[in-house]
């Protein structure tokens, strides 16, 4: 799929939950737009620069470059909630917390306001013969697993845990699959200590594991599940897909990881790069990378703990 960046125009707000704000973007500005499909598809959202409130995006044909002098727009990844294909609309759930430039945006978006919206890719790729399927995530993967929750067929059955913050940030999800819902209330997310590793490690046990394990969460958070599903349950590469969606403290492991010695980032950084590499030859089919690019995350991880990051 060609990188393409389009404009999305704010039509609906809605506070799914206290902890969860909702927005469906549309208009004239997303002809052309093309989902992947996969449920955690994410992508790039550029919002207005803070102050000015000015979208200011780089520019395709330039090879995304941006004009001389501006002030760029702040750009993160999101997962795609929903895509609406007959109505032109793109859904998207904003986690409510103090600070940072998207829930800040989410909180005081109104109708006709604007972002810029690219190209979407996936990650979530279950074995064909799997009929059971673990899916875990805190708030900030809540929104995915909602999406593929609501994708499974009926032939699938789903165990499904979720950290929040209270029990008021509970959510309905509807799908046709067998699906049990686990909520931690209170468990992660900036509130509390992860409880995640522990649920995932009371439903995938040895010899019981579920056919396809998908995590996402906090960086720390998630570690140690990838290291359990890999070293203590043995699964193969393809089994399972363990993502880090942000890093908690993340001011204080800038400045961490600036402070490393600098033989250390430019071998962290090779690593980065090879990872990529073979991550992209997995999806086009090619086992061995898969697995190639789990080894250098093996060594990648220990580095960054015995650098306390």
């Amino acid at each position: 799929m060609k990188d393409r960046l389009h404009r999305g125009t704010v039509l609906t707000t809605t506070h799914v939950t206290p902890g969860m704000i909702r927005i469906v973007l549309g208009g004239d500005g997303l002809s052309g737009f093309e989902t992947s499909g996969v449920g955690d598809e994410y992508l790039r959202l550029h919002f207005p620069v803070p102050g000015t409130g000015e979208l200011v995006l780089p520019r395709p044909e330039l090879d995304w470059t941006y004009p001389e002098g501006v002030t760029r727009s702040p750009c993160e990844r999101y997962t795609v909630r929903r895509y609406d294909p007959a109505h032109g609309q793109v859904t998207f759930d904003f986690v409510v917390h103090d600070g940072g430039v998207a829930s800040s945006w989410a909180k005081a978006a109104r109708p006709g306001d604007e972002l810029g919206i690219g190209s979407p890719r996936g990650l979530y790729d279950p074995p064909a013969d799997a009929t059971h399927l673990l899916l875990a995530a805190d708030a900030t993967g809540l929104p995915a697993v909602g999406r593929l929750v609501e994708q499974l067929p009926a032939t699938l059955r789903a165990t499904v845990i979720v950290e929040i913050a209270d029990a008021t940030h509970e959510q309905t999800i509807a799908t046709d699959a067998d699906a049990e819902f686990i909520w931690l209330p209170g468990s992660g997310n900036g509130v509390g200590p992860s409880r995640l590793e522990e649920a995932v490690r009371a439903v995938a046990r040895p010899g019981a594991a579920p056919g396809y394990v998908w995590v996402a969460g906090e960086s720390a958070a998630v570690r140690g599940i990838r290291r359990y599903l890999r070293h203590e349950l043995g699964l193969p590469a393809r089994a399972y897909k363990v993502i880090s969606y942000w890093q908690h403290e993340s001011e204080r492991w800038e400045e961490r990881w600036n402070a490393l010695d600098p033989e250390v980032r430019r071998r962290l950084d090779e690593a980065y790069d090879a990872m990529r590499e073979h991550a992209l030859k997995g999806a086009d089919g090619d086992e061995a990378s898969i697995e190639r690019s789990e080894d250098i995350l093996d060594t990648v991880e220990e580095t960054m703990e015995r650098a306390g990051l």
